[in-house]
């Protein structure tokens, strides 16, 4: 009985970094909400890998609306706001109502209501095509 609980055991820790490893190797943006949702843990943090991907690509991709936000109009999201707790459980309950859906949904979803400041931004300052 005990070699049989020790394999089962074995078992679903493999199946886990089985299952996160796609992740690593496809980019955890791209994965659909249906696919992270079994993954998402909010509880422990940054110390999980998958939260930790996670969080750092949400951070990328407000951060990159801020640029074209401000190159628009001269506004931006105060991303102080966006804590590991929050950004991991506003994604986790977004992908349980909208499994079919990505991510980048939830932050774009965020990004059109979240109150924006003013900045002083000239725009044509950002030069990635020289």
């Amino acid at each position: 009985m005990r070699v049989l609980l020790s394999f089962l055991a074995v078992s679903l820790l493999t199946c886990t970094s089985a299952t996160s490893e796609p992740l690593l190797s496809q980019g955890i943006g791209a994965s659909s909400c249906a696919r992270l949702i079994a993954d998402i843990k909010p509880a422990e943090g940054l110390n999980d890998q998958v939260n930790l991907m996670l969080y750092a690509w949400a951070q990328g991709y407000v951060s990159a609306a801020n640029m074209a936000l401000l190159e628009y109009d001269g506004k931006h999201v105060d991303m102080s706001e966006l804590t590991d707790t929050r950004v991991l459980s506003m994604l986790l309950d977004y992908c349980k109502a909208n499994p079919d859906k990505r991510p980048a949904n939830a932050l774009d979803a965020f990004i059109k209501t979240a109150k924006k400041g003013k900045a002083d931004w000239k725009t044509g300052t950002v030069e990635w095509d020289e």
